[in-house]
């Protein structure tokens, strides 16, 4: 019987957390062969990634130039991807999520007649610009895309509103949540020496990570402003914040340094992030993985964007939506410090994303879809 290959793109460290777990069932089945092709789009936090899920990488494009703007990534990504699709020549190319990546590997598959699945399709804030540019690259890929893996039902609904065709599209869960899972199942120990010396449990540990574009300026000097203070006005509180590499997130975030009670860290790994993420009363961010798995370790979020295309964890209350002024960011922490009621109604709230089994439910569509097995994948149930 013929083995169908499948050609798994990703370039930044989300996708290939993401994606990890994709390649690992893929490659558990007999009759699917996986080739990785990494665009390098974040370089070392990437390759943390790939190293700790011991992914190989058949291709790797480096793309990263210095300075480079959205239009460098798209262009390199297009070129890069073309001389990959010709040698590989895949039966299926397979992305994740909203990057340039997703959107510039999946032109150079339609322009080749190379069938393209999307994994985590489906998710919307029905505004182009929020999140800026990652709407409009989901929003395309979706349209290019024969196969949709949208995590919930609601992320379905959107894709049948915008008139996808209803077969395509298989209700997964979230693969962020297969990855956390397998991370924390694992020895809780810190493989960084600071970290691993830090006195953990004499404070409540409030984890910070934000960085989205739409954000620069104003907003994110407010996030951090509001922060300062609540470090400076609260002994209990330590504050650990990963700092993005990207300037526009470094220079606000000197706010923090030197001050009592901040750490402040270059990203560190993914295994050594999930330990931190598991001890953390809550978490302030701007991410959208971050809004996926948390609930997944019952730690409450407060979210900094004005707009969320995850709306599931809103309405689930996993995720408390509060924007970017500096007031309204401070007065939810200390809520949430200070109300152990609401607290607890976030840490125990259904995570909507997903049980561990979204990889699963990926390779059972694809091996559907090239008639291997008689049964589409079972959906994931969640609650919408």
């Amino acid at each position: 019987m013929k083995r169908y290959r499948v050609l798994c793109c990703f370039g930044t460290r989300p996708e290939a957390i993401k994606m990890a777990p994709v390649v690992r069932e893929l490659a558990s089945r007999s009759y699917l062969e996986v080739v990785t092709a990494v665009t390098g789009q974040h370089r070392e936090i990437l390759d943390q990634v790939l190293a700790l899920f011991d992914i190989p990488v058949d291709f790797d494009l480096n793309i990263m130039i210095p300075r480079q703007t959205l239009t460098d990534v798209m262009v390199n990504v297009l070129r890069g991807m073309e001389d990959v699709l010709d040698s590989v020549r895949p039966d299926m190319l397979l992305v994740h999520g909203d990057t340039a990546t997703t959107l510039g590997s999946s032109l150079a598959a339609y322009y080749r007649r190379v069938p393209i699945g999307h994994v985590e399709a489906g998710l919307r804030t029905f505004d182009r610009y929020q999140p800026f540019p990652e709407e409009m690259n989901r929003v395309l890929t979706d349209h290019l895309a024969v196969l949709h893996f949208a995590p919930t039902g609601l992320n379905r609904k959107h894709l049948l509103r915008e008139g996808i065709d209803p077969d395509s599209i298989f209700t997964t869960g979230n693969t962020a949540v297969d990855a956390i899972m397998d991370i924390t199942h694992q020895e809780p120990g810190f493989a960084d020496p600071v970290l691993a010396s830090e006195p953990w449990g004499e404070h409540r540990l409030v984890l910070v990570e934000v960085h989205r574009r739409e954000n620069f300026g104003e907003p994110l000097r407010n996030v951090f402003r509001a922060l300062s203070r609540l470090a400076a006005g609260d002994e209990n509180v330590y504050l650990v914040l990963s700092v993005h590499p990207n300037p526009e997130v470094r220079k606000p975030a000197e706010l923090l340094r030197g001050r009592e009670r901040v750490l402040m860290l270059e990203p560190v790994t993914y295994s050594d992030w999930a330990n931190l993420m598991a001890r953390a009363d809550f978490i302030v961010t701007d991410s959208g993985g971050l809004q996926e798995e948390a609930p997944a370790l019952g730690i409450p979020v407060l979210l900094t964007r004005d707009k969320t295309e995850r709306q599931e964890a809103v309405k689930a209350g996993t995720v408390q939506q509060v924007g970017t002024e500096e007031e309204k960011v401070l007065a939810a922490c200390r809520k949430l410090l200070n109300d152990p009621a609401l607290h607890q109604r976030m840490s125990t709230a259904r995570n909507p994303y997903g049980d561990g089994r979204a990889a699963v439910r990926i390779a059972d569509a694809l091996e559907w879809y090239w008639g291997l097995r008689s049964e589409p994948a079972r959906a994931f149930d969640d609650v919408d």
